[in-house]
């Protein structure tokens, strides 16, 4: 039994509401898959020859965080946090891991990136606009982007969590 509560989003709410029950039950089983773990486990790629670990996972989701709530809805100049030249590769980086990290560290630096991303939402109408490739983009589309993003990956997590050590249906 897992120690992290994941509220179920709820079955009749107004739009906001429901996409941010189900954004936040997607952060939530995430961090519900890397729970228990420590670092060394964390950072193994169970299929090779991918490098593919939750650590950079997390620290990929850091990063898309960053992205599509800092740069892309806010239009802050918040540069990539793991690799500077991420932005010549695409935005969304962050899977690489660099000598010494740790999965307590990403996944610090990814909820900082989450309490950023909710500040920069609270307040806003889903209507208000970002931008991206020159074209405004709604708070409403970040949310089903992300939404979409988190239950991707989250597959992912399941089949590393497996691997890893047998864990599944979280």
């Amino acid at each position: 039994m897992s120690a992290i509560e994941r509220p179920m989003p709820p079955l009749n709410a107004d739009e906001r509401t429901t996409l941010e029950g189900w954004l936040d039950f997607h952060r939530i089983t995430l961090a519900m898959k890397c729970e228990g773990l420590d670092d060394e486990q964390a950072a193994v790629a169970p299929v090779p020859p991918s490098g593919f670990t939750l650590t950079g996972l997390v620290q990929h989701m850091a990063e898309v965080e960053r992205n599509w709530f800092r740069r892309v809805f806010a239009g802050e100049q918040a540069p990539p946090i793991y690799d500077p030249q991420a932005d010549t590769r695409g935005p969304d980086g962050g899977f690489d891991l660099a000598e010494g990290a740790t999965l307590h560290d990403a996944l610090a630096t990814w909820q900082a990136e989450i309490t950023r991303s909710r500040e920069h939402c609270a307040n806003r109408a889903l209507t208000d606009t970002g931008r991206f490739m020159d074209q405004d983009v709604s708070l409403r589309w970040n949310y089903v982007h992300m939404i979409e993003e988190y239950a991707r990956h989250n597959g992912h997590a399941d089949l590393l969590r497996e691997r890893i050590d047998g864990t599944t249906g979280v």
